[in-house]
């Protein structure tokens, strides 16, 4: 099966430029969705992918993804800036190592692509997702 750290969803960013794998742990506390860019690892609480999707289908539209390091303000109205908004159902980041918490948007809808809960957009700057089903 798919999605575990022994066979891992091998996955590119929406521009094409940036391969990563990604994995649920469902033994961490809370579920962590792990995702391994080379040598660093990001993890994300893995509801992120029910809750995103249920937030892209209630915006109804084509969302910008305005993806943004951590130490960074993201755009107001992005996925990005929904992921760690203190009004998202988790009250704040999903990521959850310190550091490393941003690039929400880079890394999640890619995988919520491959499950086939979004469509994306694959252009070189300035992608966009909207929710499927």
């Amino acid at each position: 099966m798919a999605g575990t750290a022994q066979e891992p969803w091998q996955l590119t960013t929406a521009p094409g430029t940036s391969a990563y794998t990604m994995w649920a742990d469902e033994t961490a506390e809370p579920a962590q969705l792990v995702c391994q860019v080379g040598s660093t690892r990001l993890t994300y609480d893995l509801r992120c992918l029910e809750d995103l999707h249920q937030w892209l289908l209630e915006q109804g539209d084509w969302v910008d993804l305005g993806a943004a390091d951590e130490k960074k303000d993201a755009k107001p109205g992005t996925v990005e800036a929904w992921g760690r908004d203190p009004g998202n159902p988790v009250g704040g980041w999903y990521g959850l190592r310190k550091g490393y918490r941003g690039r929400f948007a880079m890394y999640v809808p890619p995988l919520l692509e491959h499950l086939g809960k979004v469509e994306l957009t694959h252009e070189a700057r300035n992608n966009v997702v909207r929710a499927v089903g």
